[in-house]
């Protein structure tokens, strides 16, 4: 799931951090911050770059159809809408019939 290349890049860096006088644990920490890498990240709940873009390119195309479904609803409720009818209020010196 995870690229053991950056892993390893990122283990070495970190083993490299150590003080001078660790040197000769040099190996056996990069090995142990490689697993506890590998380990924390795998408990995470990822997903790759390219299921990502898989799901983005599903998320735009679902927006684009609820749109046009929102803007055909829309019409259709015009059209079944019934026209308000203007009627002229009574003059308020009349009483009405």
């Amino acid at each position: 799931m995870f690229d053991t290349k950056t892993l390893d890049d990122l283990s070495k860096r970190l083993a490299s951090a150590l003080p001078p006088g660790l040197n000769t644990l040099k190996e056996d920490m990069e090995k142990n911050i490689h697993a506890i890498l590998q380990t924390a990240l795998g408990k995470l709940d990822l997903v790759t770059r390219e299921e990502f873009e898989v799901q983005k390119m599903v998320l735009a195309k679902t927006r684009a159809k609820l749109e046009d479904l929102e803007n055909r609803v829309n019409e259709l409720e015009q059209q079944l809408m019934p026209k308000p009818e203007w009627v002229e209020p009574a003059p308020l010196d009349e009483e009405p019939m």
